[in-house]
C-alpha cells in the first residue's frame, strides 16, 4: 500500500500508528489525495486480519486545519462546465457524489468493524475535527495549542463530512446548534466536558492513551450505531424536543436576518437528520452541504474570508525583494486607550514594548490596561497568573524618549492634532536610529503631511488601528507620497506578527475604513433627519446584515468625534463637503445637548447598567415624522448598503485602493460590511455593475448626487465588466 500523505507503522501489539504528514506543507489540509490515502487505509485495516486498530495522529505542530477549500471551489468550477457539456441532471449527480465523498469515507471508518482512535495535538479544525468526531475514541493533548472545532459557517459553509450529525448526537440539542452556529474554537478540557473528547493527556502520551483503548477492547462501534442509544434531548417530535425547535428557529432568524443560508442549512440538517438512522442522516447532510456550496453567498465568503484574507496575512501585497525581518522591540509613543491596545497586543506576541507617555503616571496607566486584560483572561481560565507576570515583564513603561533607541518600529498613538503629533515626531526622530521605522497610528489626518516632519520620509508609514485594538483583527497600512519598501515591508512584518489582518492603502482622507463607515453613519443620520422612525433605520441596516444600526455605531465612536471630523472637513473643504443636515443634527445632539454617545452615556441611545435604549427624545428632534408602514423598506436596506459600496468603488478609482481584495476584507473585519456578500466590490460584482448603477442612479435622483456613480462605475457597466475581471489580483501571478 503506498500512501502520500501518511506513514502506516505497525507495532507488535497489532495496532496501526496512521502518522498524517503532508509533504512540502505546514499544516496539514484535506485534499482528494489525503482522500484516497484514507480509503486506502480503511480497507487494510479492516481486511487485515493482523490488525487489531488504528491511530490516527499528525507528525505536524498541528493536527490539521481541515479541507482545502480550494478543492471544493474547483468541484464548483468543474460542475459549471459539467452543466454546459453534459446537462444539468449529470452535473447535479457529479457535485453530489463529489462533495459527499469525504462523509462517505468517514462513515466507511466508522463501520469498518476495528476500532479507530484519534490522538489529537493543535488545531483539529473542519473536516479534520469531523475525522476525529468518525473515530470511536478521541484523546486530546494538554497543551494550550490544542483546539477543535468546526468554523465552516464562518466562510459561509456549514460541516459537511458528519459534523453536523455526530455532534447533535453527542450532545444536547441546543448546545450542539450552538457550537455548530458559532463556529469557535475549543481547547481540549472544554471539549471533554462537553462530550466532544474521551479523554485528555499529556502531549507525550496521546498516542498510548489510544492504543490502550484499542488494547482493552475499545469498542469499534459509534454510540449511534449501538441498540438502545437514545438521544441527548430526546426524540424531535416529543415535549423535551419541542422546547428546542421553535425557539431554535426564532433566534436563527434573530441572529442571521436569512442572510446567511449554510446557517439556516444547519437547522434543516439537524433537524431532519436527528429523525433518522445515520446513514439517512450523513444524506440529508450531504445534499444541503451540496446545496450551499453552489450559493453565491458561500462562493463569497470563502473568497474573501478564506482565500483572499489567508493571502493578505501571509504578505500578498509585501514587497518580495526586501529580506523579512523579526520585529524584537517596539516602541509606542502616547499610552491613552490606543496606545495600551497595540503595546497589550505587541507584547502578546512575544515583543518587547517600550510605552512611553508625558509622564511616568500616564505611562503606568497605559500598562496597567494590559494587566486589567490578562486578569479578565485568568478571571474566565483562558490565562494563568504566569502567562500575565511574563507579558507585563515585555512593557516596559517610562517617560524618558531615550529608551525608544534600539527600536525596530516606533509607533506614535497621541491625540489626532497635527501640531501634537509633530512635537512627538521631532522628539523621537533625535533618539531613534537611523533605520528605525516610524508610524503614525492616526484615523484621519493624511500621511504625507505629517511624513513632512521626520528627517527621512521613506521610512515613514502610517499604521492604522482600530478600536478597541485587542479585538479588532484589521489593520490600515498607509502608504505616504514618499514611503519607502522597507518601511512597507516592517509594517507588514508588524502586523503578522501581533496576528492581525493587513490591507494596504494609499494616502487620502480618512484612508478607505472610515470614508466608507462614516458614508454609512451620515446616511442613518440623514434618515433620522427625513423622519424616519429610529428603531427602524436600526433594525433594516441589521437586516441588511451590519453589525449594528449606524446610529449605535456613531454612539460606540463617539458624537463629539464625528462632530469634530465634520467641522474639521468643513474647514478644510468648504460648505459643501458637508451635509447641512447633518451638521444640524449633530450640533443640536453634541453642542447643545451634551450627547456624546456610549461615553458618557447618552448618545443617541440610553445606557444603564441593564443595557441600552434609544433615546425617546430623538423624535422630537424630527420635523416631520414619517410613517414606518409606508416606507419602502428595501430603499432603506439599499441606500445604507450602496452609501458603502458606492464609496469603496470611489477609492479603487482614485487608487486608494490598489487591490480589490483588500477593499472586501477590510470592509469585513474594519466595519462589519454584510459579510455574506464577501465585502462591497463583491456586492456590487454579484448584482452587476449595470443594475448596480441603475440603482445608484435611482437612489441619486430621489436622494441626492451623494449617490450619482463615478465614471469607473459607468465604465464597467458599458463594458459588463466585474472588479475581479477588470482588477484581477492574480493576473501578476
Amino acid at each position: 500500500m503506498k500512501l502520500e500523505n501518511f506513514r502506516f507503522e505497525t507495532d507488535a501489539d497489532g495496532i496501526v500508528t496512521l502518522t498524517w504528514d503532508m509533504p512540502n506543507r505546514s499544516m496539514n489540509v484535506i485534499t482528494e489525495g489525503v482522500m484516497n490515502d484514507l480509503n486506502s487505509v480503511i480497507d487494510e485495516v479492516a481486511n487485515n486480519a493482523a490488525i487489531k486498530g488504528c491511530v490516527i495522529t499528525s507528525g505536524k505542530d498541528n493536527f490539521s486545519g481541515g479541507a482545502d477549500l480550494t478543492m471544493l471551489q474547483g468541484l464548483g468550477l468543474q460542475y459549471g462546465k459539467l452543466v454546459k457539456t453534459k446537462g444539468e441532471e449529470e452535473a447535479m449527480a457529479f457535485f453530489l457524489e463529489a462533495t459527499g465523498r469525504l462523509s462517505q469515507i468517514y462513515r466507511k471508518l466508522e463501520t469498518c468493524g476495528k476500532p479507530f482512535a484519534a490522538a489529537v495535538h493543535g488545531i483539529c479544525l473542519g473536516g479534520a475535527f469531523e475525522l476525529a468526531l468518525a473515530c470511536h475514541f478521541r484523546v486530546l493533548a494538554d497543551t494550550e495549542k490544542t483546539k477543535v472545532g468546526l468554523p465552516e459557517i464562518k466562510v459561509g459553509l456549514f460541516p459537511g463530512a458528519g459534523g453536523t450529525q455526530r455532534v447533535a448526537r453527542l450532545m444536547p440539542t441546543g448546545d450542539a446548534l450552538q457550537m455548530l452556529f458559532k463556529g469557535d474554537q475549543i481547547k481540549a478540557l472544554m471539549a471533554r466536558n462537553m462530550g466532544l473528547a474521551h479523554a485528555v493527556a499529556p502531549l507525550d502520551q496521546i498516542v498510548s492513551a489510544a492504543k490502550e483503548y484499542i488494547l482493552k477492547g475499545g469498542s469499534a462501534k459509534a454510540p449511534w450505531d449501538t441498540e438502545g442509544y437514545k438521544l441527548p434531548s430526546n426524540k424531535v417530535h416529543s415535549p423535551g424536543g419541542m422546547m428546542i425547535w421553535p425557539p431554535a428557529n426564532a433566534i436563527y432568524r434573530r441572529e442571521t436576518q436569512d442572510n446567511y443560508p449554510a446557517a439556516k442549512a444547519i437547522l434543516q440538517a439537524v433537524y431532519e437528520g436527528l429523525q433518522l438512522p445515520m446513514d439517512l442522516a450523513l444524506r440529508v447532510e450531504s445534499r444541503y452541504f451540496a446545496h450551499i456550496l453552489r450559493t453565491p453567498e458561500a462562493a463569497a465568503m470563502i473568497r474573501s474570508l478564506f482565500l483572499s484574507k489567508g493571502e493578505l496575512e501571509k504578505g500578498a501585497r509585501r514587497p518580495a525583494d526586501v529580506p523579512p525581518l523579526k520585529i524584537k522591540r517596539v516602541g509606542i509613543v502616547g499610552a491613552g486607550f490606543m496606545g495600551a491596545g497595540i503595546a497589550y497586543v505587541s507584547a502578546q506576541a512575544g515583543i518587547n514594548v517600550v510605552l512611553v507617555d508625558r509622564d511616568q503616571e500616564a505611562a503606568d496607566k497605559g500598562k496597567a490596561y494590559s494587566h486589567k486584560l490578562v486578569s479578565d483572561q485568568i478571571m474566565k481560565g483562558r490565562a494563568k497568573t504566569a502567562d500575565r507576570d511574563a507579558l507585563l515583564a515585555r512593557i516596559h513603561a517610562t517617560s524618558d524618549f531615550t529608551a525608544l533607541k534600539g527600536c525596530d518600529l516606533v509607533v506614535e498613538a497621541v491625540f489626532e492634532d497635527r501640531a501634537v503629533k509633530a512635537e512627538v515626531i521631532k522628539k523621537v526622530q533625535e533618539v531613534i536610529g537611523r533605520r528605525t521605522i516610524f508610524a503614525s497610528n492616526t484615523s484621519t489626518l493624511p500621511i504625507s503631511s505629517l511624513a513632512e516632519n521626520f528627517e527621512r520620509p521613506s521610512q515613514f508609514v502610517g499604521i492604522h488601528f482600530f478600536s478597541p485594538v485587542e479585538k479588532m483583527l484589521l489593520v490600515e497600512i498607509i502608504m505616504g507620497r514618499r514611503t519607502g519598501d522597507r518601511a512597507l515591508a516592517t509594517a507588514l512584518d508588524f502586523v503578522r506578527a501581533i496576528k492581525k489582518t493587513p490591507i494596504v492603502v494609499n494616502d487620502c482622507r480618512g484612508f478607505f475604513a472610515n470614508r466608507c463607515v462614516l458614508n454609512y453613519i451620515r446616511e442613518g443620520h440623514l434618515m433620522l433627519a427625513e423622519g424616519i422612525p429610529a428603531a427602524m433605520i436600526e433594525n433594516l441596516a441589521k437586516k441588511a446584515g451590519m453589525p449594528v444600526g449606524p446610529l449605535s455605531l456613531n454612539d460606540e465612536v463617539a458624537l463629539d468625534l464625528g462632530w469634530k471630523i465634520l467641522q474639521a472637513t468643513k474647514k478644510d473643504l468648504g460648505e459643501a463637503a458637508i451635509d447641512a443636515r447633518q451638521e444640524a443634527l449633530l450640533k443640536t445632539l453634541v453642542v447643545d445637548l451634551q450627547r456624546f454617545g456610549r461615553k458618557n452615556g447618552k448618545g443617541f441611545y440610553d445606557y444603564a447598567p441593564g443595557g441600552k435604549k434609544l433615546w425617546p427624545g430623538l423624535a422630537d428632534l424630527q420635523s416631520v415624522k414619517l410613517d414606518a408602514d409606508s416606507l419602502d423598506k428595501q430603499e432603506i436596506i439599499d441606500r445604507l448598503l450602496v452609501s458603502q459600496a458606492l464609496e469603496a468603488a470611489r477609492t479603487v478609482e482614485e487608487k486608494v485602493i490598489t487591490d480589490v481584495r483588500e477593499a472586501d476584507v477590510g470592509a469585513i473585519l474594519g466595519f462589519g460590511f454584510a459579510p455574506y456578500t464577501g465585502g462591497p466590490l463583491s456586492y456590487i460584482d454579484r448584482m452587476g455593475a449595470k443594475p448596480f448603477v441603475q440603482l445608484c442612479d435611482k437612489l441619486a435622483k430621489k436622494h441626492g448626487e451623494r449617490f450619482a456613480p463615478n465614471k469607473l462605475l459607468r465604465a464597467m457597466a458599458r463594458k459588463g465588466e466585474s472588479f475581479y475581471t477588470r482588477f484581477n489580483p492574480y493576473k501578476a501571478a
